[in-house]
């Protein structure tokens, strides 16, 4: 058993051709209550969102609504599919 992110296919070179790596994402293991996280999906799915995206969107918001939201912070993930290189 290999440890989270050095495994195969977890490199650079497996994102394909052209494509540039991104910075790795932290993982978190999350608790909820039950009655919270399908109010978080339910949510996410009027949104076309993942409860993870969700969750995400949620907490930027918190953050910025505090100021606490750091200025380098990656930008939020768009919907969709990434566009393509170009050729």
């Amino acid at each position: 058993m290999t440890p989270a992110g050095t495994g195969p296919g977890d490199d650079a070179s497996s994102l394909g051709a052209g494509r540039a790596a991104r910075p790795a994402r932290k993982q978190v293991l999350l608790r909820l209550d039950p009655a919270i996280h399908d109010a978080v999906a339910r949510w996410a799915a009027d949104d076309l969102r993942s409860v993870n995206a969700q969750i995400d969107l949620l907490l930027r918001r918190a953050l910025k609504d505090a100021g606490r939201l750091p200025r380098d912070a990656a930008p939020a993930r768009r919907p969709g599919r990434p566009p393509l290189p170009p050729d």
